[in-house]
């Protein structure tokens, strides 16, 4: 029973696996399946189990009895869309693996988000009892560090880093005023996000706060491919993928709104996107360069040229110099 989490994980993976099972067809898994030292899964805990779940997960296993009294996961698209919830099941599934089977240890390889984890305990913590955070962060190219409050929303990774998005009291009360002066139209909840690794002190206060309940994280990222927020307009991106490229986009998608479009006279694959153009948009391009072709619109294949002219630069106008000698 040490590994209790653990069970609870196997079970919805075997439901997500398998679709429908009786109870017997569970307990039979169950002893095949290298954590139960082989022995039955009795019928109470299966449905102690099933509880469990249902509280930690909201994955709500149930009985059709009208089909042998056989088990699945009510509403399943609920789960495969809440990508929380499935990572957390697929890397809790891949660790009872390795642990049941000691020839993979070592052979499954992570990859590392090698900062911010020190914070995340206190920014949960203040999310879960809607408390603002005071902390103390220093970006990227500024001179000193500077200490404010925040409302935690929502913590995302993206790029092996973590960032929380948050309410800005100070900029949303900032706008509110200056809209009270001059009339201005300015937003009165602004949203800004923190990248951890940037955060040198961090502190849950007593001040709490109420959740707008009218924002919505997907429309405030939707056309964005990364962490940047944009409100410019959704743009048709169309691109070309050479040799391999269309395979790589294929099976992993530059944004959810990828889809593939007719192949030119050539048989070039071409994919559309619906996107906004900002900078984390040109680093998934860029990280393509070799195998994709901006076709349009032009202001974004204007941009690329203009990364790949600097890169150009980089190499042919300042050569490294061959440092070895010749006795």
């Amino acid at each position: 029973m040490a590994n209790i989490f653990g069970r609870y994980v196997w079970l919805i993976d075997q439901f997500r696996r398998y679709g429908r099972l009786t109870y017997e067809e569970v307990s039979r898994l169950w002893e095949n399946s290298g954590l139960s030292y082989r022995e039955p899964l009795p019928l109470r805990t299966f449905h102690n189990h099933r509880k469990a779940v249902l509280d930690i997960f909201q994955v709500d296993i149930v009985c059709d009895k009208k089909d042998g009294y056989k088990y699945y996961i009510d509403v399943p698209e609920d789960l495969e869309n809440d990508n929380l919830r499935v990572w957390l099941i697929d890397s809790y599934t891949t660790l009872n693996q390795i642990q049941a089977d000691q020839k993979l240890k070592g052979r499954i390889l992570f990859e590392n988000v090698p900062s911010g984890h020190r914070w995340l305990h206190l920014i949960t913590e203040a999310m879960r009892s809607n408390r603002v955070l005071l902390i103390t962060h220093q970006g990227f190219g500024k001179p000193e560090a500077c200490s404010f409050e925040i409302e935690p929303y929502y913590l995302r990774v993206a790029n092996r880093r973590w960032y929380v998005l948050a309410r800005s009291p100070y900029y949303s009360q900032y706008n509110r005023e200056q809209n009270s002066r001059d009339g201005g139209n300015r937003p009165t909840d602004v949203y800004l996000v923190y990248a951890l690794d940037r955060i040198l002190a961090c502190e849950v206060t007593e001040k709490s706060f109420q959740m707008n309940e009218a924002f919505d994280i997907e429309e405030y990222y939707r056309g964005c491919c990364g962490i940047i927020h944009s409100q410019e307009p959704i743009q048709r991106v169309v691109i070309k993928a050479y040799d391999t490229g269309a395979d790589y986009l294929r099976t992993l998608p530059l944004h959810k709104s990828q889809k593939e479009l007719p192949s030119d006279e050539d048989g070039v694959a071409r994919f559309e996107l619906q996107v906004c153009p900002t900078y984390d948009l040109y680093q998934l391009l860029l990280s393509m360069a070799d195998q994709i072709e901006v076709e349009e619109p032009q202001s974004v294949r204007d941009e690329m040229c203009n990364f790949a002219t600097n890169l150009m630069a980089y190499y042919k106008e300042n050569p490294v110099q061959n440092q070895a000698t010749t006795e």
